[in-house]
C-alpha cells in the first residue's frame, strides 16, 4: 500500500525553491593530461548552504542535469537532503512537497524519463525516505511495508519501474515500485546492497558486500538472485553501470586484512565477472558510468595527490588516469558520483571539496571530450 503525506506549501531557502547562482573555484587553465583528449571545464558550485555534498547525478541532456545531496552535513539536526536541476544556465533547487518533517540527506537519484524521476535517502522522521519528481517538483511517498532502521543507499529506473536497495535487519533489501504496486524483498543472508542498474522491466544487477566479500545480485524474469563473482576477501562494491548487455562495471574497494584499502574494479562481459587491472596508489572510488559504447569513467578520490579532481577511464581494455588541475591550497576533491551525457562527450561529476579547515562545499567536475560529442 503506498501512503502519500499530507500536501504543504513549499518553505523558501529550508526546503522549498530557491535559485541558485554557480560558483566558480580558482583553476588552471591548462588542458588535463597525460593523453586522454579532452580538458577539465572549470568546476562550479550548485550553491548549497554551509558544509554542502552532492552525493549523486544523473544527466538527461545538456539542459537538464539532476543531483541530490546533503546540507549541513556536520550537524545531524539541521542537516537537510538538496535536490538541484541543472536547466543548461544555472543550478535551481528543487523542494519536496508531502513532507512534513523533510529528509535528513539524500543518497541516489534516478530517471526514467524527463519527467519521472526517483531519490532515495533518510528522513528526519526516522524512515527510509524515497520522493518521486515529475521533472519539475518531487514528492515524497512513503510506503506502510518500509519502516525506521531500514536503509536505502541507492535506486534505478526504467519507464513504469524503480528498484531502490539497502539493507533490513543486516539483510539485502530490494524494494521495486510499478505503476500498480510494490514488492519488498528481502534475502535470506546477510548484508548490504548500495547500487542498483536496470536493463529492462524485468531485469537488472545490484551490488554490495557480504561476510567480507563483494555481493552481487542479478534479476532475470523478475526474480533476484546472487551472481558468482571472483573470490576476494574484504571485497565490496558501492556502484554498478549497464553498458549494455554483455557490457557492465562495477566498482568499489579491498580492505586488507594489513590494513588500508584498494581500488576494485569487477567487470562482465555477457558470461563472467572477471576483476580489471589497476593502477597503483590509494584510491577510493564511488560511481561509475559509461556511453553505452565501451567506455567507462569511475570517480572517486586519490589520496596521495587529493587536490585534483580524479578520474579513471576503461575503454575494455586497460584503465587510465584522468587528473584535473591542482589547487594551489590544501583541499581534498572527493567526486562520489558520475554522469556521461549522450550528445555532449562530457562526464559530469558531483561531489564536494573540504578545505583545511574542515569544511565542505559541493562541486560539480565535469570533463569534456569533443572527439565523443556525437556518442
Amino acid at each position: 500500500m503506498t501512503r502519500r503525506l499530507p500536501r504543504r506549501a513549499l518553505v523558501v531557502c529550508a526546503g522549498g525553491l530557491l535559485l541558485l547562482s554557480s560558483h566558480t573555484f580558482p583553476v588552471h587553465a591548462d588542458p588535463v593530461s597525460p593523453p586522454e583528449a579532452g580538458a577539465w571545464q572549470a568546476p562550479v558550485s550548485a550553491g548549497l548552504s554551509s558544509d554542502g555534498s552532492l552525493s549523486d547525478v544523473v544527466g538527461l541532456s545538456a539542459t537538464s542535469v539532476w543531483a541530490v545531496g546533503q546540507q549541513s552535513v556536520w550537524d545531524i539536526s539541521q542537516s537537510r537532503g538538496a535536490i538541484t536541476h541543472w536547466d543548461g544556465s544555472s543550478w535551481n533547487e528543487v523542494g519536496i512537497r508531502n513532507d512534513p518533517t523533510g529528509a535528513g540527506l539524500l543518497r541516489s537519484v534516478a530517471a526514467a524519463s524527463a519527467t519521472e524521476l526517483w531519490a532515495v535517502g533518510e528522513g528526519h522522521d526516522g524512515l527510509p525516505y524515497l520522493a518521486r519528481g515529475d521533472g519539475a517538483t518531487f514528492d515524497r511517498v512513503t510506503l506502510d511495508r518500509l519502516h525506521a532502521g531500514d536503509w536505502l543507499g541507492g535506486v534505478a529506473a526504467v519507464p513504469g519501474r524503480m528498484v531502490a536497495v539497502g539493507r533490513r535487519d543486516r539483510l539485502p533489501l530490494i524494494v521495486t515500485g510499478t505503476a500498480s504496486k510494490w514488492r519488498l524483498t528481502r534475502l535470506p543472508d546477510r548484508g548490504t546492497l548500495y547500487g542498483v542498474a536496470l536493463s529492462g522491466k524485468s531485469d537488472g544487477w545490484a551490488v554490495g558486500d557480504a561476510a567480507g566479500r563483494p555481493l552481487v545480485m542479478r534479476q532475470s524474469g523478475g526474480r533476484w538472485k546472487p551472481f558468482a563473482t571472483p573470490d576476494i576477501p574484504g571485497g565490496y562494491l558501492r556502484d554498478i553501470h549497464l553498458d549494455g548487455p554483455k557490457r557492465a562495471l562495477a566498482i568499489g574497494g579491498v580492505q586488507r586484512r594489513t590494513g588500508g584499502t584498494v581500488p576494485l574494479v569487477l567487470s562482465w562481459n555477457g558470461k563472467k565477472w572477471s576483476r580489471v587491472p589497476l593502477p597503483d596508489g590509494d584510491v577510493r572510488l564511488y560511481g561509475v558510468t559509461g556511453d553505452r559504447k565501451g567506455h567507462f569513467w569511475m570517480s572517486g578520490v586519490d589520496l596521495e595527490r587529493p587536490r585534483e579532481a580524479f578520474l579513471l577511464r576503461y575503454d575494455g581494455h586497460r584503465v587510465k588516469t584522468l587528473r584535473g588541475p591542482e589547487s594551489a591550497v590544501p583541499r581534498t576533491v572527493r567526486l562520489q558520483a558520475a554522469s556521461y551525457l549522450p550528445g555532449t562527450g562530457t562526464v559530469w561529476t558531483v561531489g564536494h571539496v573540504v578545505d583545511a579547515s574542515g569544511k565542505y562545499t559541493d562541486v560539480i567536475e565535469r570533463f569534456a571530450n569533443p572527439e565523443r560529442a556525437k556518442s
